[in-house]
Order: structure tokens, then sequence, then C-alpha cells
């Protein structure tokens, strides 16, 4: 927590969070909290984290956004959902069916809230950290590099997005041919396609 946030008084971290979670704009895209105003022109991700992770601000999770904007729309699984940003995106996008999967429950019910505040049909599932995962067309997950690592034998896909992890990592994964890779701020974000 920042140093100037006194959490033990009214007023404290439970009010003052909020300051951190500011809109972003990614392409056709505008990420942010309930209590701000979108653009007119965007598709308006609107998102309350809650107790998952992400806001949509983070550098991976906006160049995993870009990129999902320049593929052709088809089934999408999102692993690791955290609060859904990537997969409500992907709906709004024209995705579909879109799959979220999560190890942590608290991403589930995150994910399925803001789905169904944005409109957006997200079949969100919890999931054990070693299950099989359903097919799609495209996988993203911005997780873990080791986390990334363990996907190729357990997902059935043409193309995988991946990010999480500092552009100084290269994630290794078999069945698969690297397409391209896009960096920010010193994060990654790769594409790679069925081999």
């Amino acid at each position: 927590l920042p140093a100037a946030v006194d959490v033990g008084r009214p007023g404290g971290w439970e009010d003052k969070w909020r300051a951190f979670h500011k809109p972003a704009r990614i392409g056709r895209l505008w990420v942010g909290p309930p209590w701000e105003t979108p653009d007119e022109d965007a598709l308006v991700v609107e998102i309350d984290p809650g107790r998952a992770f992400g806001t949509g601000s983070h550098p991976t999770t906006r160049l995993c956004l870009e990129v999902l904007q320049e593929l052709e729309p088809g089934s999408l699984l999102d692993v690791g959902s955290g609060s859904g940003v990537l997969a409500i995106a992907a709906g709004l996008l024209g995705f579909t069916p879109v799959v979220a999967v999560d190890v942590e429950a608290p991403s589930i019910a995150a994910t399925a809230a803001n789905a169904g505040a944005n409109d957006v049909v997200v079949d969100a599932r919890l999931v054990g950290a070693d299950d099989d995962l359903p097919g799609a067309d495209v996988v993203v997950a911005n997780i873990s590099l080791a986390s990334v690592q363990t996907l190729p034998p357990r997902i059935e896909c043409e193309a995988l997005v991946t990010s999480g992890y500092f552009a100084a990592d290269r994630p290794l994964l078999g069945g698969f041919v690297h397409a391209r890779r896009y960096t920010v701020d010193g994060w990654a974000c790769d594409v790679h396609l069925r081999s």
C-alpha cells in the first residue's frame, strides 16, 4: 500500500483505492471503473475488480487488448480471467462463445459479475491448476511465465496470446510457432500459432 494511505481509519484504503483505478483507452476499447465516464465513441468495458486481480491498466493487459483487436473473432478462452477484463472485451469485439477460467473463486465471481454488468455472455468456470481446458479458436493467457509454459498440453487452439511476464522472458511452447511479439514498459505479449 502507498505510505500516504491510512487503512486504519474511516476514509482509508477502502475509499482511497479508487484513486488508483483509472480508465484506459486501448484502440476501440475504453476500460474503466463504474464511477468514471467512458468515451462516447468506444466499446466500453466497465470493470469493478472487487477481490479479483485486474483493472485493465497494467501493461500486459493493455497489450493483450491491443492484440485481441487485431485477431479474427471466433471462440475464445481466457485463462486466468481475474476480473474478466479480457473475456468481456473479447465478447464486445465479437468473439463467441467466450469462456473464462481461473483457479480462484473470487476471480470467477468477479468475472461473472462484471460480464453481467457489461451485458456480455461469458461462461466463467473455476478450474484446477492441472485441469484440461476447453478448446477455442483463440486462447489468451495473461498469467505468469511458468503458468504459460504449462498450457500447450492442456489446450486446443489455433492462436495462443500470452502475456504476464517481462520482455526479457520468452515462453517455450511445444506445438506452437512464435508469430509476433509486442512490448511496452519492459513487459511482453506474444502471439503463437499452432504448428
